[in-house]
Parts: structure tokens; sequence; C-alpha cells
């Protein structure tokens, strides 16, 4: 699993420019079963995405279509996370 942080690095109402084609990309990738998880950084400073993909290099790929990515809006950082224990609700993401 990964953890993507990401970074704003323009003021936020560029960011707002840019938010719905962002949420329409979220969207997409939730339907494609890449995403499982997203939201706001408190404070709104960027944002975080966990995804289950296996495959880093192609996780990066899907990174890049990401509008905040293709307008340079965003640093992201991608950390990889092996969760060995969760609550009941959560044991999907568990990784044996």
């Amino acid at each position: 699993m990964y953890i993507i942080s990401l970074t704003y690095k323009v003021p936020l109402e560029t960011i707002d420019q840019h938010l719905d084609a962002h949420i329409q990309y979220l969207n997409t990738q939730y339907e494609l079963g890449n995403f499982h998880a997203s939201g706001r950084k408190v404070p709104r400073t960027g944002g975080v995405i966990l995804s289950k993909m296996t495959d880093k290099l192609k996780l990066a790929t899907i990174l890049e279509q990401d509008p905040f990515k293709i307008h340079d809006l965003a640093d992201y950082e991608i950390t990889e996370f092996v969760p060995s224990k969760t609550c009941v609700e959560w044991s999907f993401l568990k990784e044996v």
C-alpha cells in the first residue's frame, strides 16, 4: 500500500481553480480501484491519497495524470506502507 502526500506549491486560489479537474481525476481513479481514500490536510497545505496498488512505477505514472501534477501545483511524496494490524472495519487494508 502507498501513502501519497501532496504539498501545495502555489496559493490556494490557484489550487481552487483546478480543484474540479482534480476531483474528476480522483473519481476516475476510485472507479478504476486505484485509490481507496483521499482528503485534505489540516491546515489546508495539501492532501493525502491511500492506494493499494502494488506497482510503484504504475502508481507514479497514474499520479502524472493528476491536474495538480500537470500544472505543477503540488509536490508528491510516495511512502510505501505495509499495514499489519487494523481495526475490523479496515481489515481489507492488511497485507500478509
